[in-house]
Protein backbone atom coordinates (compact mmCIF):
# COMPACT_ATOMS: atom_id res chain seq x y z
CA UNK A 1 0.00 0.00 0.00
CA UNK A 2 1.08 3.32 -0.67
CA UNK A 3 1.16 6.54 1.95
CA UNK A 4 1.50 10.00 0.93
CA UNK A 5 2.54 13.13 2.56
CA UNK A 6 1.21 16.21 0.91
CA UNK A 7 2.85 19.65 2.19
CA UNK A 8 0.89 21.24 4.54
CA UNK A 9 -1.61 24.11 3.12
CA UNK A 10 -2.72 26.44 6.44
CA UNK A 11 -0.96 29.31 6.39
CA UNK A 12 1.88 29.68 8.96
CA UNK A 13 2.16 25.85 9.41
CA UNK A 14 6.07 24.82 9.21
CA UNK A 15 5.61 20.90 10.44
CA UNK A 16 5.42 18.24 8.30
CA UNK A 17 3.40 14.63 9.44
CA UNK A 18 6.69 12.49 8.92
CA UNK A 19 10.38 12.39 9.90
CA UNK A 20 12.96 10.81 7.49
CA UNK A 21 13.38 8.31 10.35
CA UNK A 22 9.95 7.69 10.48
CA UNK A 23 10.05 7.34 6.87
CA UNK A 24 12.47 4.50 7.03
CA UNK A 25 9.97 2.50 9.87
CA UNK A 26 7.27 2.82 7.62
CA UNK A 27 8.81 1.13 4.57
CA UNK A 28 10.01 -1.10 7.30
CA UNK A 29 6.65 -2.13 7.92
CA UNK A 30 6.14 -2.56 3.79
CA UNK A 31 4.33 0.28 2.85
CA UNK A 32 5.76 2.86 -0.19
CA UNK A 33 6.19 6.22 0.94
CA UNK A 34 5.83 9.48 -1.26
CA UNK A 35 6.52 12.85 0.22
CA UNK A 36 5.83 16.02 -1.87
CA UNK A 37 8.34 18.07 -3.00
CA UNK A 38 9.00 20.77 -0.09
CA UNK A 39 7.12 19.39 2.51
CA UNK A 40 9.64 19.57 4.94
CA UNK A 41 11.32 22.57 3.94
CA UNK A 42 9.62 24.47 6.64
CA UNK A 43 11.23 22.21 9.31
CA UNK A 44 14.54 21.89 8.06
CA UNK A 45 14.05 19.07 5.90
CA UNK A 46 15.06 18.88 2.54
CA UNK A 47 13.68 16.32 -0.05
CA UNK A 48 16.91 14.85 -0.31
CA UNK A 49 17.04 13.29 3.58
CA UNK A 50 13.29 11.87 2.63
CA UNK A 51 14.68 10.57 -0.51
CA UNK A 52 17.58 8.86 1.54
CA UNK A 53 15.54 7.63 3.57
CA UNK A 54 13.57 5.48 0.82
CA UNK A 55 10.65 8.22 -0.05
CA UNK A 56 9.62 9.22 -3.79
CA UNK A 57 9.36 12.87 -4.11
CA UNK A 58 6.22 14.02 -5.61
CA UNK A 59 5.89 17.31 -7.68
CA UNK A 60 2.87 18.37 -6.32
CA UNK A 61 -0.08 17.20 -3.50
CA UNK A 62 -2.71 15.93 -6.32
CA UNK A 63 0.05 13.52 -7.88
CA UNK A 64 1.03 12.51 -4.94
CA UNK A 65 -2.51 11.66 -3.00
CA UNK A 66 -4.27 10.66 -6.40
CA UNK A 67 -3.16 6.75 -5.84
CA UNK A 68 -2.21 6.86 -2.28
CA UNK A 69 -4.27 4.46 -0.14
CA UNK A 70 -2.82 6.39 3.01
CA UNK A 71 -2.87 10.09 3.74
CA UNK A 72 -0.91 11.49 6.65
CA UNK A 73 -1.47 15.24 7.44
CA UNK A 74 -0.71 17.50 10.53
CA UNK A 75 -3.97 19.88 9.60
CA UNK A 76 -7.14 19.02 8.18
CA UNK A 77 -6.70 19.43 4.33
CA UNK A 78 -8.78 22.18 2.21
CA UNK A 79 -12.13 20.68 1.39
CA UNK A 80 -13.35 23.61 -1.01
CA UNK A 81 -11.52 25.13 -3.66
CA UNK A 82 -9.07 23.77 -6.77
CA UNK A 83 -6.97 22.20 -3.96
CA UNK A 84 -9.50 20.73 -1.99
CA UNK A 85 -7.54 17.32 -1.16
CA UNK A 86 -10.65 15.14 -0.30
CA UNK A 87 -12.26 15.17 -3.82
CA UNK A 88 -8.65 14.26 -5.05
CA UNK A 89 -8.25 11.23 -3.30
CA UNK A 90 -9.60 8.12 -4.32
CA UNK A 91 -12.89 6.36 -2.73
CA UNK A 92 -11.95 4.86 0.54
CA UNK A 93 -8.31 5.89 0.89
CA UNK A 94 -7.52 6.60 4.46
CA UNK A 95 -6.62 10.22 6.10
CA UNK A 96 -5.12 10.30 9.44
CA UNK A 97 -4.62 14.08 10.73
CA UNK A 98 -6.00 16.50 13.43
CA UNK A 99 -8.99 17.41 11.72
CA UNK A 100 -10.94 19.48 14.81
CA UNK A 101 -13.58 17.25 14.12
CA UNK A 102 -15.83 18.32 16.75
CA UNK A 103 -15.56 22.19 15.58
CA UNK A 104 -15.63 21.52 11.20
CA UNK A 105 -18.81 20.10 10.70
CA UNK A 106 -18.75 21.15 7.05
CA UNK A 107 -15.62 19.51 6.74
CA UNK A 108 -16.25 15.95 8.05
CA UNK A 109 -19.21 16.50 5.77
CA UNK A 110 -17.05 17.20 3.17
CA UNK A 111 -15.02 13.80 3.95
CA UNK A 112 -18.14 11.66 3.87
CA UNK A 113 -19.49 12.66 0.82
CA UNK A 114 -15.65 12.14 -0.72
CA UNK A 115 -16.01 8.44 0.45
CA UNK A 116 -12.70 8.19 2.47
CA UNK A 117 -12.13 6.85 5.71
CA UNK A 118 -11.09 9.50 8.55
CA UNK A 119 -8.80 9.16 12.01
CA UNK A 120 -8.69 12.18 13.74
CA UNK A 121 -5.78 11.98 15.59
CA UNK A 122 -6.90 14.32 18.56
CA UNK A 123 -9.54 12.23 19.33
CA UNK A 124 -7.36 9.13 20.53
CA UNK A 125 -8.63 8.15 23.89
CA UNK A 126 -6.33 9.23 26.24
CA UNK A 127 -5.80 5.49 27.54
CA UNK A 128 -2.57 4.18 28.85
CA UNK A 129 -1.71 1.71 25.55
CA UNK A 130 -2.51 5.22 23.29
CA UNK A 131 -0.26 7.61 25.08
CA UNK A 132 2.32 7.17 22.67
CA UNK A 133 -0.32 8.35 19.65
CA UNK A 134 -1.12 11.10 21.37
CA UNK A 135 -0.59 13.99 19.32
CA UNK A 136 -2.26 16.27 21.59
CA UNK A 137 0.16 15.83 24.00
CA UNK A 138 3.37 16.00 22.03
CA UNK A 139 2.61 19.13 20.52
CA UNK A 140 0.93 21.06 24.16
CA UNK A 141 4.04 19.67 25.44
CA UNK A 142 6.28 21.65 22.85
CA UNK A 143 3.87 24.84 23.54
CA UNK A 144 3.80 25.21 27.03
CA UNK A 145 7.91 25.15 26.09
CA UNK A 146 8.18 27.40 23.98
CA UNK A 147 5.36 30.00 25.91
CA UNK A 148 7.46 30.96 28.37
CA UNK A 149 10.60 31.26 25.42
CA UNK A 150 8.07 33.89 23.77
CA UNK A 151 7.40 35.25 27.69
CA UNK A 152 10.86 35.95 28.22
CA UNK A 153 11.59 37.29 24.52
CA UNK A 154 9.14 39.82 25.16
CA UNK A 155 10.04 40.67 29.02
CA UNK A 156 12.08 43.38 29.80
CA UNK A 157 13.88 42.46 32.50
CA UNK A 158 15.65 39.52 34.01
CA UNK A 159 13.89 36.18 34.80
CA UNK A 160 15.94 34.10 37.76
CA UNK A 161 17.67 36.41 40.95
CA UNK A 162 20.93 37.62 40.34
CA UNK A 163 23.24 38.70 42.63
CA UNK A 164 25.54 41.08 41.50
CA UNK A 165 28.22 43.66 42.38
CA UNK A 166 25.78 46.58 41.31
CA UNK A 167 22.82 44.60 43.31
CA UNK A 168 20.66 42.18 43.77
CA UNK A 169 17.84 41.19 40.66
CA UNK A 170 14.72 39.70 42.46
CA UNK A 171 13.40 36.97 39.94
CA UNK A 172 10.30 37.65 37.99
CA UNK A 173 7.57 35.97 39.20
CA UNK A 174 5.41 33.01 36.56
CA UNK A 175 1.85 32.29 37.06
CA UNK A 176 0.42 29.40 35.17
CA UNK A 177 -3.44 29.02 34.43
CA UNK A 178 -3.76 25.42 33.80
CA UNK A 179 -2.08 22.27 34.49
CA UNK A 180 -2.56 19.80 31.53
CA UNK A 181 1.01 18.90 29.46
CA UNK A 182 1.37 22.42 28.70
CA UNK A 183 1.23 23.92 31.86
CA UNK A 184 3.46 21.62 33.90
CA UNK A 185 6.04 22.17 30.90
CA UNK A 186 5.58 26.16 31.18
CA UNK A 187 5.99 25.42 34.83
CA UNK A 188 8.87 23.48 34.65
CA UNK A 189 10.86 25.52 31.83
CA UNK A 190 9.73 28.97 34.16
CA UNK A 191 11.87 27.14 37.04
CA UNK A 192 14.30 26.43 34.63
CA UNK A 193 15.08 29.73 33.95
CA UNK A 194 14.64 30.82 37.58
CA UNK A 195 11.20 32.11 37.83
CA UNK A 196 9.27 32.06 41.21
CA UNK A 197 5.94 30.11 39.84
CA UNK A 198 2.48 29.68 41.14
CA UNK A 199 -0.11 27.82 39.01
CA UNK A 200 -3.98 27.34 38.98
CA UNK A 201 -5.99 24.46 37.72
CA UNK A 202 -9.58 23.35 38.19
CA UNK A 203 -8.56 19.59 38.65
CA UNK A 204 -6.92 19.52 42.57
CA UNK A 205 -4.98 16.13 41.36
CA UNK A 206 -2.68 18.58 39.87
CA UNK A 207 -1.49 20.44 42.81
CA UNK A 208 0.72 17.46 43.63
CA UNK A 209 2.28 18.00 40.06
CA UNK A 210 2.72 21.55 40.50
CA UNK A 211 4.24 21.42 43.95
CA UNK A 212 6.83 18.27 42.36
CA UNK A 213 8.03 20.90 39.86
CA UNK A 214 8.77 23.47 42.71
CA UNK A 215 5.68 25.93 42.02
CA UNK A 216 2.53 26.86 44.76
CA UNK A 217 -0.47 25.70 44.05
CA UNK A 218 -3.33 28.28 44.02
CA UNK A 219 -6.44 27.38 45.04
CA UNK A 220 -9.81 28.70 44.18
CA UNK A 221 -13.07 26.45 45.93
CA UNK A 222 -11.68 22.82 46.99
CA UNK A 223 -15.29 22.24 47.33
CA UNK A 224 -16.38 22.39 43.65
CA UNK A 225 -12.96 21.24 42.25
CA UNK A 226 -14.08 17.67 43.87
CA UNK A 227 -15.44 16.57 40.22
CA UNK A 228 -14.00 18.71 37.68
CA UNK A 229 -12.26 16.29 36.02
CA UNK A 230 -13.88 14.24 32.94
CA UNK A 231 -12.78 10.37 32.76
CA UNK A 232 -10.27 11.01 29.71
CA UNK A 233 -8.11 13.59 32.27
CA UNK A 234 -9.54 17.19 30.86
CA UNK A 235 -11.08 19.65 32.60
CA UNK A 236 -14.56 20.01 33.03
CA UNK A 237 -16.50 23.10 32.25
CA UNK A 238 -17.23 24.87 35.43
CA UNK A 239 -20.56 26.05 36.46
CA UNK A 240 -20.42 29.96 36.63
CA UNK A 241 -20.02 30.53 40.31
CA UNK A 242 -16.83 28.97 39.84
CA UNK A 243 -15.65 31.14 37.20
CA UNK A 244 -16.94 34.25 39.54
CA UNK A 245 -14.92 32.86 42.13
CA UNK A 246 -11.68 32.43 40.44
CA UNK A 247 -12.00 35.61 39.36
CA UNK A 248 -12.10 36.85 42.15
CA UNK A 249 -8.84 35.32 43.78
CA UNK A 250 -6.90 35.39 40.47
CA UNK A 251 -7.39 39.37 40.36
CA UNK A 252 -5.53 39.66 43.82
CA UNK A 253 -3.12 37.30 42.47
CA UNK A 254 -2.66 38.19 39.01
CA UNK A 255 -1.80 42.23 39.88
CA UNK A 256 2.14 41.07 41.42
CA UNK A 257 2.73 38.68 38.63
CA UNK A 258 5.12 39.54 35.72
CA UNK A 259 4.40 36.54 33.58
CA UNK A 260 1.32 34.60 33.20
CA UNK A 261 0.90 31.37 30.62
CA UNK A 262 -2.96 30.48 29.98
CA UNK A 263 -3.73 27.03 28.95
CA UNK A 264 -7.52 26.95 29.26
CA UNK A 265 -9.18 24.41 26.75
CA UNK A 266 -12.47 22.68 26.79
CA UNK A 267 -12.47 19.87 23.86
CA UNK A 268 -14.94 21.07 21.10
CA UNK A 269 -15.59 23.97 22.86
CA UNK A 270 -14.43 27.65 23.00
CA UNK A 271 -12.14 28.51 25.31
CA UNK A 272 -13.17 30.16 28.89
CA UNK A 273 -12.41 33.58 29.54
CA UNK A 274 -9.75 33.33 32.28
CA UNK A 275 -8.53 36.72 32.47
CA UNK A 276 -10.55 39.63 32.16
CA UNK A 277 -9.99 43.49 30.64
CA UNK A 278 -9.96 44.36 34.51
CA UNK A 279 -6.97 42.10 35.42
CA UNK A 280 -4.78 42.99 32.81
CA UNK A 281 -5.21 46.69 33.80
CA UNK A 282 -4.32 46.22 36.98
CA UNK A 283 -0.88 44.16 36.08
CA UNK A 284 2.37 46.21 36.15
CA UNK A 285 3.56 47.85 33.00
CA UNK A 286 6.04 44.99 31.48
CA UNK A 287 4.22 42.30 32.96
CA UNK A 288 3.51 39.50 29.90
CA UNK A 289 0.52 37.46 29.30
CA UNK A 290 0.88 34.63 26.99
CA UNK A 291 -2.45 33.04 25.56
CA UNK A 292 -2.33 29.63 24.41
CA UNK A 293 -6.10 29.01 23.60
CA UNK A 294 -6.19 31.86 21.50
CA UNK A 295 -6.89 30.01 18.60
CA UNK A 296 -9.85 28.65 20.44
CA UNK A 297 -11.00 31.72 21.29
CA UNK A 298 -8.36 33.26 23.99
CA UNK A 299 -8.55 32.90 27.42
CA UNK A 300 -7.84 37.01 27.97
CA UNK A 301 -10.60 38.98 26.70
CA UNK A 302 -8.20 41.10 24.78
CA UNK A 303 -5.59 38.70 23.10
CA UNK A 304 -5.75 39.43 19.04
CA UNK A 305 -4.94 36.06 17.40
CA UNK A 306 -1.91 35.79 15.89
CA UNK A 307 -0.78 39.42 17.55
CA UNK A 308 1.31 40.93 20.32
CA UNK A 309 -0.66 43.28 21.70
CA UNK A 310 0.52 46.01 24.27
CA UNK A 311 -2.21 47.41 26.52
CA UNK A 312 -2.46 51.09 27.31
CA UNK A 313 -0.86 50.39 30.43
CA UNK A 314 1.72 48.83 29.10
CA UNK A 315 1.06 44.75 29.31
CA UNK A 316 2.31 42.77 26.40
CA UNK A 317 -0.46 40.23 25.54
CA UNK A 318 1.26 37.25 22.90
CA UNK A 319 -1.54 36.11 21.15
CA UNK A 320 1.14 33.61 18.76
CA UNK A 321 -0.45 31.19 16.67
CA UNK A 322 0.66 27.57 16.15
CA UNK A 323 3.89 27.83 18.83
CA UNK A 324 4.40 24.03 18.47
CA UNK A 325 5.24 25.07 14.18
CA UNK A 326 7.65 27.81 16.09
CA UNK A 327 9.68 24.37 17.30
CA UNK A 328 9.05 23.08 13.47
CA UNK A 329 11.90 19.71 13.70
CA UNK A 330 11.08 18.66 16.80
CA UNK A 331 7.42 19.20 16.39
CA UNK A 332 7.57 17.27 13.53
CA UNK A 333 9.29 14.57 14.97
CA UNK A 334 7.33 14.23 17.91
CA UNK A 335 3.98 14.60 15.81
CA UNK A 336 5.75 11.63 13.23
CA UNK A 337 6.20 9.09 15.86
CA UNK A 338 3.05 9.34 17.09
CA UNK A 339 1.48 8.87 13.54
CA UNK A 340 3.68 5.43 13.69
CA UNK A 341 2.73 4.88 16.83
CA UNK A 342 -1.15 4.78 15.50
CA UNK A 343 -0.33 3.04 12.62
CA UNK A 344 1.88 0.17 13.23
CA UNK A 345 -1.17 -1.34 15.32
CA UNK A 346 -3.54 -0.99 12.03
CA UNK A 347 -0.92 -3.14 9.80
CA UNK A 348 -0.88 -6.55 9.14
CA UNK A 349 1.70 -8.73 10.31
CA UNK A 350 1.49 -11.10 7.67
CA UNK A 351 0.88 -9.24 4.95
CA UNK A 352 3.10 -6.24 5.09
CA UNK A 353 2.35 -3.41 3.83
CA UNK A 354 -1.21 -3.73 4.04
CA UNK A 355 -4.14 -2.73 6.79
CA UNK A 356 -5.86 -5.12 8.83
CA UNK A 357 -7.75 -2.41 10.75
CA UNK A 358 -10.00 -4.28 14.13
CA UNK A 359 -12.95 -1.90 13.81
CA UNK A 360 -14.13 -2.77 17.32
CA UNK A 361 -10.92 -1.47 18.54
CA UNK A 362 -11.35 1.30 21.80
CA UNK A 363 -8.52 3.17 20.06
CA UNK A 364 -10.18 2.82 16.66
CA UNK A 365 -13.66 2.92 17.20
CA UNK A 366 -12.88 6.41 19.58
CA UNK A 367 -10.93 8.19 16.52
CA UNK A 368 -12.51 7.26 13.25
CA UNK A 369 -14.66 10.25 12.03
CA UNK A 370 -16.00 8.53 8.66
CA UNK A 371 -16.23 5.30 6.76
CA UNK A 372 -17.93 4.16 3.69
CA UNK A 373 -19.40 7.59 2.85
CA UNK A 374 -21.01 8.18 6.55
CA UNK A 375 -19.89 9.61 9.89
CA UNK A 376 -19.43 6.78 12.27
CA UNK A 377 -17.76 8.77 15.68
CA UNK A 378 -20.65 9.46 17.88
CA UNK A 379 -19.06 12.36 19.66
CA UNK A 380 -18.64 13.98 16.38
CA UNK A 381 -22.29 13.03 15.31
CA UNK A 382 -23.52 14.69 18.70
CA UNK A 383 -21.27 17.82 17.85
CA UNK A 384 -22.53 18.26 14.51
CA UNK A 385 -26.53 17.83 15.97
CA UNK A 386 -27.06 14.92 14.02
CA UNK A 387 -29.65 11.71 14.92
CA UNK A 388 -29.68 8.28 15.20
CA UNK A 389 -29.72 6.94 11.85
CA UNK A 390 -33.70 6.16 10.99
CA UNK A 391 -34.34 2.52 10.74
CA UNK A 392 -34.55 0.67 7.42
CA UNK A 393 -38.00 0.11 6.28
CA UNK A 394 -38.36 -3.12 4.26
CA UNK A 395 -38.87 -2.56 0.46
CA UNK A 396 -42.82 -3.06 0.06
CA UNK A 397 -42.39 -5.65 -2.35
CA UNK A 398 -40.62 -8.05 0.55
CA UNK A 399 -43.11 -6.69 2.79
CA UNK A 400 -45.10 -9.82 3.30
CA UNK A 401 -42.00 -12.00 3.65
CA UNK A 402 -41.08 -9.79 6.48
CA UNK A 403 -44.04 -10.04 8.44
CA UNK A 404 -44.34 -14.00 7.91
CA UNK A 405 -40.84 -14.66 9.57
CA UNK A 406 -42.14 -11.80 12.22
CA UNK A 407 -38.90 -9.35 11.87
CA UNK A 408 -40.01 -6.09 11.91
CA UNK A 409 -37.79 -4.14 9.21
CA UNK A 410 -34.60 -2.94 10.44
CA UNK A 411 -33.76 -5.46 13.33
CA UNK A 412 -32.16 -8.32 11.51
CA UNK A 413 -28.77 -7.80 9.54
CA UNK A 414 -29.61 -4.41 8.16
CA UNK A 415 -29.37 -2.91 11.84
CA UNK A 416 -26.10 -4.72 12.48
CA UNK A 417 -24.62 -3.39 9.48
CA UNK A 418 -25.03 0.18 10.82
CA UNK A 419 -24.11 -0.66 13.81
CA UNK A 420 -20.76 -1.92 12.53
CA UNK A 421 -20.53 1.07 10.91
Amino acid sequence: MKIAIPKETRAGETRVAVSPQVVQKLIGLGYEVTVEKGAGEAASLSDDTFKDAGAHIAAGAATAVKTADIVLMVNPPATSGSGALPGQMKKGAVLISQLAALTSPDDVAAYAKAGITTFAMELVPRISRAQSMDVLSSQANLAGYRAILEAAAEFGRGIPMMMTAAGTVPPAKAFIMGVGVAGLQAIATAKRLGAVVTATDVRPATKEQVESLGGKFLVVDPEMEKDAQTEGGYAKEMPKEYYDKQKQVVAEHIKKQDIVVTTALIPGRPAPKVITKEMVSSMQAGAVIVDLAVEAGGNCEMSKPGEIVTTANGVKIVGRFNLPGRLAQTASDLYAKNLLNFLTPLTDKEKKGTLAIDWDDEIVKGCCVTRDGEVVNARVKEAMGAKAPAEKKAPAKKAAAKKADDKPAGTSDDAAQDKGN
